[in-house]
């Protein structure tokens, strides 16, 4: 395995660097505490190529490979967490779900606007009562000629007030149970169609979240992607994809953690020596660096299979459960090492340990990727 980057990458990874520098970090603090959306950030990374980074340039993307995109996401999240939601669901859900399961009419009318960041899109499966049990849904869609008409309720939509485009999962055929899933293309602003307020968040608050209102929605039949009864599997097969993004979100917000641990610890003073030089501050720091170190690794695998049209279901899992373990544990300890200034919202650090907590429950919680790599490895022995 070469552990090198090359030249397309680290310039990828040095060109988010800049950006999330000059241009997130800045007002990082403030778009928290206002729960503002990062609109003005996210034209400007569609711009850049940043929103469609792994589609071909033929379907309005940067032709980019998954390492890169991990890079990239790493870097925005390092310094605002909640911009690399927005960039993370249109990469890996929606530009991915299209650019895989969409026909041509589908991807030359919205793969090429999302892909060049003029469109936002959003990827709607959870309900009320659907949550981890993604197959237990309610809202349906049922065939009217040439439309289906939606009717039902979906939750924790990131993307959900400012998306232009939303990837919808409903119930096609009754009975069936995962069978009958089918997944539909719907454009904000159609009749039926509409958007509950934003949810109030521990974190990621810049990242908008709401539910979405499907009251006798009628909906192009030209719209479904792919067959009747695919959604459920395509959902799955996507969420893979999307678990190596939240994996790379987790490692920026750990990162960031870890080097803002390190700054200070060699700052502060305590019984007239600097706290870096106590055992148990290092250990803290060799915990942080070697639980990010391993995430990154597999991470990276991760990507490595997808770019190589591999298997990688069991890798995304392992990678988006280590790199969320490691966000949470890193960015709690930083509040340790900072003690009662890290409590305090002045010092920064508290945003990520609120902002990394969510990387263990959305794109399926650490309890649910566990039990894809457990039974990944009883069907393997």
């Amino acid at each position: 395995m070469d552990f090198n980057y090359s030249e397309e990458q680290l310039l990828v990874q040095k060109t988010a660097m800049e950006f999330a520098r000059d241009h997130l970090l800045p007002g990082a603090v403030e778009r928290d505490e206002k729960m503002e959306f990062p609109a003005e950030q996210i034209e400007m990374l569609g711009e850049m190529g940043f929103m469609g980074m792994m589609i071909p340039e033929s379907w309005g993307g940067s032709g980019f490979d998954t390492v890169s995109y991990c890079l990239a996401v790493e870097e925005i999240a390092k310094a605002d967490a909640a911009t690399a939601v927005p960039v993370s669901v249109n990469n890996s859900l929606v530009c991915a779900l299209l650019l895989k399961y969409g026909n041509e009419q589908q991807k030359e009318k919205y793969l090429k606007k999302l892909a060049s960041g003029k469109l936002l899109g959003a990827f709607s499966l959870s309900e009320p009562q659907a949550g981890s049990d993604a197959s237990n849904l309610l809202t349906s869609a049922v065939r009217d000629g040439d439309h289906y008409i939606i009717k039902g309720t979906k939750n924790w939509v990131s993307n959900g007030i400012n998306s232009d485009l939303v990837m919808v999962f409903a119930v096609t055929e009754k009975g069936v149970g995962y069978k009958g899933i089918s997944v539909f293309a719907v454009e904000k602003g159609i009749d039926g169609f509409s958007t509950g307020k934003k949810e109030n968040k521990l974190g990621i608050r810049g990242s908008d979240t709401c539910e979405l209102y499907f009251d006798d929605c009628r909906v192009p039949a030209e719209n479904r992607i792919g067959k009747e009864g695919d959604g459920f599997s395509i959902a799955m097969t996507v969420l893979d994809g999307g678990r190596i993004g939240i994996a790379a979100q987790a490692l920026g917000i750990a990162q960031a953690a870890m080097e803002k641990a390190i700054a200070y610890a060699k700052e502060r003073k305590q019984f007239g020596i600097p706290i870096s030089s106590f055992g148990a501050v290092r250990e803290k720091i060799a915990d942080m660096a070697t639980g990010i170190a391993s995430a990154r690794l597999l991470t990276h695998r991760a990507a490595e299979l997808k770019d190589q049209g591999k298997p990688f279901s069991k890798e995304a899992a392992m990678a988006k459960y280590s790199a969320s373990e490691a966000a949470m544990s890193a960015s709690t300890e930083c509040v340790q090492i900072f003690g009662g200034y890290g409590y305090m919202k002045e010092y920064g650090v508290e945003r990520l340990m609120r902002d990394a907590k969510i990387t263990q429950i959305y794109e399926g919680t650490t309890e649910v990727q566990k039990l894809v790599i457990a039974r990944s490895m009883l069907e393997e022995a």
